[in-house]
């Protein structure tokens, strides 16, 4: 417990320590006055990417599901393969039309205040089951690595106040900087466990992975331990993520902190070399089914095999660095959140005067405003993470038609994309509302992702195009408009 503490209050200090001495204006408040290098992205990128649905969520999918657990890494590694092609662009716009946040984009892009309303207010929903993930997920790591002795309500309530008050007073650079502390512990402790593991109670990786298809046959296979995720569910999945990945808008915001374009092209070529740690992480997963079998929630299984195969001390790092790995996604996601609602929500209904620092200074209440709501559906959810996941991308990836046509189509109309935004929307609750997910063996997003696009292309072709205010010129290269 006392290692749990000390990492927590180091990691907490260190955010507090970032920000202080600055001018916290909405620019630096929101994304670091577009400052960060290749460092400071991988790890910012890194930290709100491999949160605690890469700690506890990956393992227990692969206790608990099995094969379909797979598709985690095939969707991240091509979710930076997306990246690579979009982010550049996002933040050459940003920069050239200050932008801050997705829904600014929208609003430039397509000239359009109701879709901006729109996108923030769909952006804001769906992020509130990925900041569950979080709260739930430390819960559980806080609990388990104390022996019991920590509750799991006290320590969300705890950490979210924590990460509330680091927020609101450093913004994305108090992030950034916890994110170093946290990855290190995160790669630290995803070894150890994926490593020692197997070779302590199997003797090696081979032996763990006969033993597992002599006790369990068709748990690597698709469908796994599930009926519904064969391979159809599992190719709509990694596509539906890999078209969602930055489509978040925490994530699609931190593209606009970067130095220039080119950090961010670094970044997806180098940012991958991070996934490797997952493979750890689903063995871990496939070893606690052997060795402590008959959990009744697979998220428990890394931490409960942690605490039969390590002494205390040890546990308590694995508990800091998990701590941590569900605050700075916390923290990344309640900054963001916020400032969509001060700035793209709130300013415009309410306040269209509002300056831009009364927008930082809401921005900072809604922090803790968000953080209370989160907690309090995080104490009543019984929801496996990784579900509260899927849920998150069947949701965010519809904004996805929006942004690639809007960089690379200039016919398609703002019309179109909200008719389309609005289709994927309603297929999904549809679907999702009368548990038909997957539909058909398919990903429900997915359906409603594919709708999307036709909806937002027909409509586009039927109505009446307006100028690109991007228009996005190469000078140098040769003349090619976004």
């Amino acid at each position: 417990m006392s290692i749990i503490f000390a990492i927590v209050f180091i990691g907490s200090a260190v955010g507090f320590r970032a920000g202080a001495g600055r001018k916290m204006n909405l620019e630096e408040w929101s994304i670091a006055s577009r400052s960060f290098g290749l460092l400071f992205m991988w790890l910012l990128m890194a930290g709100e990417i491999y949160t605690t649905f890469a700690f506890l969520g990956a393992s227990g999918w692969a206790y608990s599901r099995g094969g379909p657990a797979l598709y985690i890494m095939a969707y991240i590694t091509l979710g930076y393969v997306v990246s690579f092609y979009i982010l550049p662009y996002i933040w050459e716009l940003g920069r050239r039309h200050g932008l801050q946040t997705q829904s600014d984009f929208f609003e430039k892009r397509y000239q359009s205040k109701g879709l901006a309303l729109l996108v923030s207010l769909v952006g804001v929903l769906f992020v509130i089951p990925y900041l569950q993930i979080q709260l739930t997920g430390l819960g559980i790591i806080v609990q388990v690595a104390s022996f019991d002795q920590i509750p799991r309500n006290a320590s969300m309530l705890i950490a979210v106040s924590i990460v509330a008050m680091f927020v609101s007073f450093g913004g994305m650079r108090s992030v950034a900087w916890v994110s170093v502390i946290k990855d290190l512990l995160m790669i630290l402790a995803a070894l150890s466990i994926g490593i020692y593991v197997p070779i302590h109670y199997f003797g090696g990786f081979s032996p763990l992975f006969r033993q597992l298809v002599v006790s369990h046959p068709t748990h690597l296979l698709m469908p796994g331990a599930t009926k519904t995720m064969g391979h159809t569910w599992f190719v709509s999945t990694v596509l539906l993520s890999a078209c969602g990945f930055y489509m978040w808008p925490h994530t699609f915001g931190a593209a606009f902190t970067a130095k220039s374009g080119d950090i961010l092209r670094r970044n997806a070529i180098v940012t991958p070399l991070y996934t490797l740690s997952l493979v750890f992480i689903l063995i871990a997963g496939f070893a606690a089914l052997l060795i402590v079998p008959g959990l009744s929630n697979g998220d428990m299984s890394l931490l409960m095999l942690a605490r039969k195969t390590f002494p205390a001390w040890f546990l308590g790092v694995i508990g800091g660095a998990g701590a941590l790995t569900a605050m700075v996604p916390a923290a990344i996601i309640l900054l963001t959140a916020s400032t969509l609602f001060a700035k793209n929500v709130f300013r415009p209904l309410v306040a269209p005067q509002m300056s831009e620092d009364k927008v930082a200074r809401l921005a900072k209440v809604t922090v803790l405003a968000l953080a209370l709501v989160s907690f309090g559906l995080a104490l009543r959810s019984s929801t496996t993470l990784v579900a509260l996941l899927l849920l998150g991308y069947a949701g965010v990836t519809q904004f996805f038609p929006g942004v690639v046509f809007g960089l690379f189509w200039p016919r398609v109309t703002s019309i179109a994309v909200t008719s389309g935004l609005l289709t994927g929307l309603v297929v999904v609750a549809a679907l999702m509302l009368t548990h038909r997910d997957p539909f058909h063996g398919i990903n429900a997003g997915f359906v409603a992702l594919v709708l999307n696009f036709v909806v937002t292309v027909l409509v586009s072709f039927v109505s009446p195009a307006r100028q690109n205010p991007f228009a996005l010129m190469e000078e140098e290269e040769g003349a090619t408009a976004i």
